[in-house]
């Protein structure tokens, strides 16, 4: 007898992917049945389909509607049975399995069937197998020889849709309608799985064909290209271009996605060492065999043109560049920096992580600044996006980290989103928010701007406190207020988990009368009946989730806003099981990563203060050095303290702080001030414009380690070709240190993570072998979590019992006024990414080619703006120019913009106001003017004329030693 008791544990790699496809079986608690296939007694939970106890017994049945990551469909027929007792042949994919049933999936009959069906199939499909792209990848292909179809006596003189048009719009596949046998498994998926419904079936019948929204092709319909259709066509209709031009592959590498914090797994799909595809890999727990088409498509940049491959060199940033060998580059680097130091102090230099490189590269390069360079000068790119989840979640809960797995919310009956906008900026998890919304979970939005969450087709019950930027504090009290005066806390939870101290502190200070929503309406701009509907609708559901973002962070108040979400899920018990939590959703591949490693100047790795004498004494003795007992300076401390001549040395390591980071000019100035600037990265950034040594980078797909995601979740990243610079990030660290004096000597990256392992508390479990074993691991996992820790806080918080916070609204100092009458808000657009030093070298450069400034029609109007008007956009900071966008998303008096081109100038403009606790800059809140202009900004002006100075620098570079090496 064959039992299948628990379906998911069952390799997510085979043809099956047991807990999605051909009909979901009920859990594992209710009822067991049994039933016959070909003779095997099988044994599944009640519910399951018989095409999928087949499968789970290794019965493969013919199909072709079926897959494994959609709902059963039954109308290709092809996987029809025979059931004793029963008439006819059913679609096993849609018949429940039943006790006592006695199925044949093999018989004279049920051939024959199957190559009629498999015959009509072909007699309209072209019989051009040995020319398409798709040939040995084509399920068409392989259930034709399945059923044993060896002639078609059908001929194609009739009608047929062999002379359809092929749409090639989309520049990363292309749809071959004659190839289309209408199984709708690509309509279905951008339903189910994405959840856009971008494509539809027109007509019926045999005059049946896929349509992209109203008959568009791709790249005008609302198809986000996230790739699920071209996963789930069975046939060459929709197919990679990279394949139709260079062939299938024939090998493939797991490795994690670099761009944003889901962290999807891919598999790598080669020829030798080149990429032909990147195809979701099922196993991935993050995003189970789901992608956007960031990580999906547009891999590109990694061997792009303009990619950096030998190490440069110059004195000051007004030469050309030289090109050196790597010796010589690091020869070069230590002695500046040593000279540095002897000149202004061992406090004269620093260094910034990446949150784009691997964990065990950034504990490395925090390991050199606190041991070779001798001081805790170290930071990195959460300094300007996620300190405050690191400080108010530490404060109120004791971990710096969210608290559930992404497929969690499959679980939540309300979900509060704040600050986010999921579907651009994390569209892997969006598209499961989308589908636990369609289920019936309500849907409070606290944003700005309308996000396209609330455009989510069949969407129930959602309510958008659209509230002015920088309010966030006296919104969230104003919740608060409303369940702690209504009785609707949670009791049980507060007295038995939380401090009472604290608890009593807050209370008393939430049910203050300028914390109601009556009296926080005028503050924020909401009316009070949805504040109070939505705090309702949050303390009354049985599951609550929170996920928040960089709205949520990015302000002067990013640090209080965060403990009020903590207060909000504690007062209401949405802490410690499946479907509620604090959820921040991390902006880049590893800023969760970068965190955990030590990349702060007051932490060592694992949130472990450089002012603890017994932490530091661990690190102290495994480094063989005595540590800084004070904290360093963080990323804006060293700009200040480089402008007034203190702070004159730093290495950069994969972080483009000139585009990035607040107030451009400031920072412009900061980084020209230095004495010596070194830079690694894959491209000559705008932070490598101000550079005195230019050392090559590697991308993901060319380095072995590990990323963290949002979810606390350490996947491998594993290399797929070889470094085009020839050194993986982390050796060129080794090297510096080793020429700094201070000995590293690693082999390999793994050796790293066991370093990491023996100092970090909540890694202790974590090592290679055992990622291997269990795909990635949530951590904490040590002794008392040996297998890591999907949901957090389940009995206990880390410090014991939960902090309460009062949260005293503070307005920001960045208000409208008549000089600067609008807000200008910033977010992401889901085609680029962060700065887009790689998407703006990819194809993705067809949805958003610049920067554009939304405006509301009303605000537009009294301007006399019209669509694509010049506009220029002046704050207290500076000024800079773009096209107007009139947008209805945008509340009155507010304005919004992407960051993601470095010619717009938008940190132009921003502030260097920031956050209380963590230096965070308000990139959400500044107070500008808008109006039409005929020319670019001179920031702009000046910024083509320095971008042009420094490409002829390294034009000229290449130059003089091509000509060295011609007279050599």
């Amino acid at each position: 007898m064959i039992e299948i008791f628990d379906p998911k544990s069952q390799n997510l790699e085979l043809n099956v992917v047991p807990d999605k496809d051909y009909g979901t079986p009920a859990s594992q608690s209710e009822q067991m049945i049994s039933l016959d296939i070909d003779g095997y007694e099988i044994t599944v939970p009640q519910g399951t389909s018989v095409m999928r106890a087949a499968a789970l017994a290794d019965i493969n049945i013919p199909k072709l509607c079926a897959s494994d990551n959609l709902e059963s469909y039954g109308s290709c027929r092809l996987c029809a049975v025979e059931i004793e007792g029963r008439r006819g042949m059913p679609a096993s994919c849609t018949t429940p399995a039943e006790s006592g049933m006695k199925v044949r999936t093999q018989s004279g009959k049920l051939a024959k069937l199957r190559r009629n069906i498999m015959e009509l199939y072909i007699s309209d499909h072209p019989l051009d197998c040995l020319t398409c792209p798709a040939n040995g990848d084509c399920e068409l292909q392989d259930m034709a020889g399945a059923v044993g179809l060896r002639e078609v006596r059908y001929g194609f003189s009739g009608d047929n849709h062999l002379d359809a048009e092929k749409d090639t719009s989309n520049p990363y596949f292309t749809f071959d309608a004659s190839k289309c046998i209408v199984c709708s498994r690509c309509v279905r998926a951008c339903g189910e799985v994405q959840g856009t419904f971008a494509l539809t079936v027109d007509n019926r019948g045999f005059k049946s064909t896929i349509s992209a929204g109203q008959k568009e092709n791709f790249l005008d319909s609302d198809c986000v290209s996230c790739g699920a259709c071209v996963q789930a066509c069975p046939t060459a209709t929709l197919i990679e271009n990279n394949v139709i031009e260079q062939g299938q592959p024939d090998h493939s590498v797991v490795t994690t996605c670099a761009y944003c914090g889901v962290g999807c797994s891919f598999k790598a799909e080669m020829k030798g060492e080149e990429v032909i595809r990147m195809v979701p890999y099922k196993g991935g727990k993050a995003n189970m065999g789901h992608s956007c088409v960031k990580g999906r498509f547009a891999f590109g940049y990694a061997t792009h043109k303009d990619r950096i491959t030998e190490p440069m060199i110059r004195d000051s940033i007004d030469q050309p560049w030289k090109k050196v060998s790597w010796e010589e580059a690091i020869e070069f680097s230590a002695r500046r920096l040593q000279e540095t130091q002897t000149k202004y102090g061992r406090e004269s230099i620093g260094g910034i992580t990446s949150s784009r490189c691997t964990n065990e590269e950034t504990y490395l390069v925090q390991k050199l600044i606190r041991a070779a360079f001798g001081n805790n000068n170290t930071d990195t790119c959460a300094r300007v996006c996620h300190s405050p989840t690191g400080y108010g979640l530490k404060v109120t809960m004791g971990e710096a980290a969210g608290t559930q797995t992404f497929e969690s919310v499959l679980q939540s009956d309300t979900v509060l989103v704040m600050g986010a906008n999921p579907t651009d900026a994390h569209p892997v998890f969006g598209s499961l928010l989308r589908k636990r919304l369609r289920q019936g979970a309500k849907l409070i939005v606290i944003d700005p701007r309308s996000i396209d969450l609330l455009k989510t087709p069949h969407l129930g019950n959602a309510v958008h406190l659209q509230l002015r930027p920088g309010t966030n504090v006296a919104m969230i009290n104003a919740l608060a207020h409303v369940i702690v005066s209504e009785g609707l806390e949670d009791a049980d939870f507060i007295s038995k988990r939380c401090d009472d101290d604290n608890y009593q502190r807050w209370r008393a200070f939430i049910q203050q009368p300028e914390n109601s929503p009556e009296a926080v309406e005028e503050v924020t701009g909401v009316a009070a009946s949805d504040i109070r509907k939505a705090a309702l609708w949050f303390a009354e559901a049985g599951n609550s989730a929170i996920y928040y973002g960089l709205g949520v962070t990015e302000h002067s108040q990013g640090s209080t806003t965060v403990m009020g979400i903590a207060n909000l899920a504690m007062a209401t018990g949405n802490i410690g099981r499946e479907g509620v939590g604090v959820n921040p959703l991390r902006g880049q591949n590893n800023v969760q990563g970068s965190c955990d490693m030590g990349s702060f100047p007051h932490d060592l790795p694992g949130y472990q203060h450089v002012a603890d004498d017994i932490a530091r004494a661990r690190f102290e003795a495994r480094w063989g050095v005595t540590l800084d007992h004070e904290p360093g300076l963080r990323i804006p401390n060293m700009f200040d303290s480089a402008l007034a001549g203190e702070f004159k040395g730093m290495y950069v390591q994969g972080e483009d702080i000139a585009q990035s980071d607040p107030n451009t000019q400031h920072v412009e100035a900061a980084l020209e001030a230095l004495d010596i600037l070194i830079v690694q990265d894959i491209f000559l950034n705008e932070t490598a414009k101000f550079a005195h040594v230019l050392l090559p980078g590697s991308t993901f797909l060319e380095k072995d380690g590990t990323f963290t995601n949002a979810e606390r979740r350490i996947n491998r990243v594993r290399k797929v070709m070889t470094p085009l610079g020839g050194k993986q990030d982390w050796e060129v660290t080794v090297m510096l240190s080793n020429a700094l004096g201070y000995p590293m000597d690693y082999k390999h990256p793994s050796e790293i993570m066991d370093e990491i392992a023996e100092l970090t508390p909540t890694f202790t479990g974590v090592s290679y072998q055992k990622l291997e074993e269990m795909g990635s691991i949530q951590w904490p996992c040590n002794e008392e979590f040996p297998d890591g820790s999907p949901t957090m806080h389940v009995e206990d918080f880390p410090i014991g019992e939960g902090q309460f916070a009062v949260t005293q609204y503070v307005p920001t100092s960045e208000k409208s006024t008549s000089r600067f009458p609008l807000l200008l808000t910033t977010g992401r657009i889901l085609s680029q990414y962060n700065v887009g030093a790689q998407t703006r070298r990819t194809a993705n450069q067809a949805w958003h080619d610049e920067d554009i400034l939304e405006i509301h029609p009303a605000d537009a109007e009294l301007r006399g703006i019209s669509d694509g008007d010049w506009l220029g956009i002046r704050s207290r900071a500076g000024d800079t120019v773009m096209r107007a966008s009139i947008s209805e998303r945008m509340q009155p008096g507010v304005v919004y913009t992407t960051f993601h081109h470095p010619g717009s100038g938008a940190n132009v403009i921003t502030t260097d106001s920031s956050d209380w606790a963590t230096n965070c800059p308000e990139y959400k809140v500044t107070a500008v003017q808008v109006e039409k202009v005929s020319q670019p900004s001179q920031w702009q002006q000046n910024f083509r004329r320095f971008e042009d100075e420094q490409l002829e620098h390294l034009r000229k570079g290449r130059e003089e030693q091509a000509q060295a090496i011609r007279v050599r």
